[in-house]
């Protein structure tokens, strides 16, 4: 044994020892233990499954479903530890089982293949946006915004992010554009997109596509089709992040014989899992939609909060509006996450950990669904009669509407209960149905549901809620307020005071709608008579303390003005947030501020519209140095300046010299002048003109807090909730009356408007049952309706608008200054308008009359409030209708309303809510 003492032959024994030792154990693990370890090897796949929670679901007042949940069968794909070789063999077999029976997969791969070319869905989208909105392409996000802050007078004074937040808010706008950065949404998206695979902004899409499919290791041999529906599904994972073991959900509500099959092919299909899922269902279709709202993808702006800090999977679909949107949280449950091993054919071996979803709140809401489709079938059949120009036929008494408006195509009903502020039914036209965003909507039904014209700032918007963010002038529904004020001053409204017709400051005349008519005065009138007959001239009286027939003041024993109008317009609640959990427009109360600010606005478009015509070149050719002058102009209006002065600054800022004085004259006299606050002000305020502006929720709040005695509820859709059961209100607030005989005596008023000899509702509500107290309003609205396409519409009457220019030369004209001015000229429909004027022999006065001759004008609104029973209110009703001409045409739509209620107020009552929420 003497070779073990060299060092060299001890190492190689070691090294045969060793040998031996490990063929006996693979010898053992083979051969003796072969069974035993095959069995453990078909066993040791290990899956994570998550299990979306069942959202709560949400139930009217009565415990009727409005929103719930339906079983559906998804299909799950999870990478795990699989590589892109098993990845992609996935992708395709699941592909190929998904086409073959019809099913619809997720495809958000932003490249597009068409035709044999590679596209950026994103810039396509943005170009089909600009055409719709009637803009260039090319148009930057900047250019784009600032176009629609002109449209809709959106004050200079506010920033981009106030101006983004107005827009949305009071007008439904919601540009695809960024304010943080001025920039698309849909460009920031592609960044991101580019990002996630280290490709450069700049990467065009065909070499994207190569790079992307090259990065997922797909297969060459594949034509660009298939590999992109591979591509689809493994972005979907890509959007996980880290998290490889969450799956992503790529096709939801699949059938029976899809689900058959993929449980057939077993372990063949790695990563792919079916699970049983809820899919958002609506059992009402379109009924309370605005209510309820509707689901949607988390967007890029929403996912710091949903999935960063929510733990929300960035394919989730979460409550974009309504009460899905303000319950969000409170519905969403918690996920469920199971652990488990199978076997090689995917067979469930054992549970190794489970955590069980946690179904989200159900809600209980305030409305009563069968009043609500009840009121929406009267809104809807009011607005098809008025359209039509038919009779309203009820068995209350049918109601012929003297002429046809075919725009009154937009309005909305608010009920609400009088003594708690619950709202019983919200009811607005057109709208629209959730159960289409479910499973997330085409891009088609999207775009049926924008506006179909967006130059027309009063075209339908089937997502809008009219009822909640629409803020228009009340018009002679106002008048209450002012009647408090003055109550509270001192007015005895039983003093009877003459209607002089008219009254003049200035050189302006605020008339009483009789004179305007036919020259005729109302008489002596007191406070009831002058709510009966609605007499602008009594308000104009009592708003001022003022008997302007005799000219001598009334015997108040305190003071009135606008602030203690408004003052009251605000204990109210008009102008301020109501507390639903919808998203409400406030626009506060008429100020000398907010006048200011209007005119600001006005006067800013006016001097960018015409800066062609009022700027020498070096100015408007220089988009910073044109609004630097522009915003120095509109700077003085506060200050107000003497012509003399006016015309010294005016040649300092880049106004054309032989155009100064006129200049000067058109701001002072068109817009600093009217930016200060007048008595005149006071006058329109009075009678619900001027600055007001308040939603239907507001004016129906508003109206409920006359009828309870004074107290103004916090509106709340929310009644119960589970768990927590009735939820309790937030205490009224007392409006500030030194006697509330005051509410009694407008009260007496509304019940003549309804009852009186002359009262505007007494034809309509003729042999009514009950007692009802109300008020009408009709609110100017200025302006035409703007055609979907300027440049269409002028060139198809451009003979009628003037017959000496031909449509060759006005398009010349049109195309020079989207070139040289394209931060002046926003759009074509600007550019086209402007051609013409600069082209004609007409004055401009004459020529905006030609071009807009073939323009229908916009119809006033129309508003009809209500309390009922009278003498005892229930309910308090708002009705609103756009265009509808005069507010008698929203009468009948309130009368059979109340009918309603009547009859269905006391159904149900066996129900115990406090059960269902415990």
């Amino acid at each position: 044994m003497n070779w073990l003492k060299r060092r060299d032959n001890q190492i190689i024994a070691v090294i045969a020892v060793l040998m031996g030792i490990l063929f006996v154990r693979l010898f053992v693990l083979t051969v003796l233990e072969h069974e035993k370890w095959t069995i453990a090897a078909d066993n040791n796949d290990m899956r994570t499954i998550y299990t979306m929670a069942p959202r709560g679901e949400i139930f009217d007042r009565y415990g009727r479903l409005l929103a719930g949940n339906l079983p559906s069968f998804t299909v799950q794909f999870s990478r795990g530890n699989m590589g892109d070789r098993d990845l992609n063999a996935s992708a395709a077999k699941i592909i190929e089982i998904l086409e073959g029976n019809g099913e619809r997969y997720t495809d958000n791969l932003p490249i597009i293949y068409e035709g044999g070319v590679f596209e950026y869905v994103y810039q396509r989208e943005i170009d089909e946006w600009l055409a719709a909105q009637g803009m260039p392409a090319g148009f930057s996000a900047e250019q784009a915004f600032d176009e629609i802050r002109r449209r809709n007078n959106i004050s200079e004074e506010l920033d981009q992010y106030s101006a983004q937040i107005e827009l949305h808010t009071v007008y439904g706008i919601m540009p695809p554009i960024s304010v943080r950065n001025m920039v698309y949404t849909k460009d920031i998206e592609k960044d991101g997109f580019l990002g996630r695979y280290k490709l450069s902004k700049d990467t065009p899409a065909i070499d994207a596509f190569i790079a992307i499919r090259s990065f997922y290791g797909i297969d060459d041999s594949l034509s660009a089709e298939d590999a992109r529906k591979i591509m689809t599904l493994r972005h979907e994972l890509s959007l996980l992040g880290y998290r490889q073991f969450v799956p992503a959900s790529i096709a939801t509500n699949i059938s029976d014989n899809t689900v058959v099959q993929i449980e057939e092919m077993g372990n063949a299909l790695k990563g792919i899992s079916v699970v049983t899922e809820s899919i958002r269902y609506y059992p009402n279709d379109s009924s309370a939609s605005h209510v309820l709202g509707y689901m949607g993808k988390i967007s890029e702006s929403q996912k710091e909060r949903y999935v960063d800090e929510l733990g929300y999977r960035p394919t989730d679909l979460i409550g974009q509006d309504g009460i899905e949107k303000s319950m969000e949280e409170a519905m969403k449950g918690k996920d469920g996450i199971k652990e488990v091993q199978v076997n090689s054919r995917g067979e469930l071996v054992s549970v190794i950990s489970e955590e069980v979803a946690e179904k989200g709140k159900d809600i209980y809401l305030t409305i009563d669904i069968e009043f609500q489709k009840k009121v929406e079938g009267i809104l809807s059949k009011g607005l098809k009669a008025l359209q039509e120009g038919v009779a309203f036929e009820s068995e209350w008494g049918s109601y012929k509407y003297r002429e046809a408006q075919p725009n009154a195509n937009v309005g909305c009903v608010v009920v609400l209960d009088v003594r708690n502020g619950e709202p019983l039914a919200i009811a607005n036209e057109p709208g629209f149905d959730p159960n289409q965003f479910s499973t997330g909507i085409s891009n088609e039904a999207w775009n049926a549901l924008q506006s179909q014209n967006p130059r027309d700032l009063l075209a339908p918007l089937p997502l809008y809620n009219v009822a909640a963010r629409t803020a228009v002038q009340p018009g002679s529904t106002f008048k209450m307020i002012t009647a408090i004020a003055a109550l509270e001053s001192g007015l005895d409204p039983k003093t009877r005071l003459y209607d002089g017709g008219r009254v003049r400051f200035g050189n302006r005349y605020y008339n009483c709608l009789l004179y305007t008519t036919n020259g005729g005065s109302h008489g002596n009138v007191d406070l009831y008579k002058a709510l009966e007959v609605s007499c602008n001239y009594y308000f104009y009286d009592i708003a001022t303390g003022m008997d302007y027939a005799k000219n001598r003041p009334l015997s108040y024993h305190g003071n009135i003005n606008i602030d203690k109008i408004t003052s009251y317009a605000r204990q109210f609640g008009l102008g301020m947030e109501t507390g639903i959990e919808l998203t409400e427009t406030a626009m506060g109360v008429p100020t000398a501020e907010t006048k200011v600010a209007l005119q600001k606005a006005l006067l800013q478009r006016h001097l960018l519209d015409n800066a062609e015509e009022y700027f020498i070149p070096s100015v408007i050719s220089d988009k910073e140095l044109l609004m630097k002058n522009i915003k120095e102009i509109v700077g003085w209006t506060e200050e107000n300046p003497s012509r003399g002065t006016l015309i010294e600054r005016l040649g300092g800022v880049g106004i054309k010299e032989e155009l100064i004085s006129r200049v000067a004259d058109t701001c002072k006299s068109t817009y600093y002048n009217f930016a200060q606050w007048t008595t005149g002000d006071e006058l329109n305020i009075s009678i619900g003109q001027g600055e007001n502006a308040y939603t239907p929720i507001q004016m129906a709040n508003y109206i409920a807090t006359l009828g309870n005695g004074g107290y103004r509820n916090n509106v709340s859709l929310i009644r119960a909730m589970e768990g927590e059961g009735l939820i309790e209100k937030k205490p009224a607030v007392k409006v500030e009356l030194s006697d509330d005989k005051y509410l009694e005596d407008v009260i007496e008023g509304m019940k003549r408007v309804v009852n009186g000899s002359s009262g505007s509702l007494r034809s309509a509500f003729a042999g009514f049952p009950a007692p009802v107290a109300a008020k009408t309003g009709t609110a100017q609205k200025s302006g035409k309706i703007q055609p979907p396409d300027e440049v269409e519409y002028i060139k198809e009457h451009l003979k009628g608008i003037d017959p000496s220019l031909e449509w060759e030369g006005v398009e010349a004209e049109m195309n020079r200054l989207l070139t040289l001015y394209p931060h002046i000229y926003t759009s074509e429909s600007r550019a086209v308008r402007k051609a013409v004027m600069n082209l004609t022999s007409y004055s401009v006065g004459q020529i905006e009359t030609r071009i807009d001759q073939y323009k229908d004008s916009y119809k006033p609104f129309a508003w009809v409030v209500a309390l009922a029973p009278a003498d005892d209110p229930h309910i308090a009703v708002a009705v609103l209708i756009f265009q509808g001409d005069t507010s008698l045409n929203a009468a009948p739509i309130a009368k059979e309303v109340i009918a309603e209620y009547l009859e269905l107020g006391k159904q149900y009552e066996d129900f115990s809510l406090e059960t269902r929420t415990e």
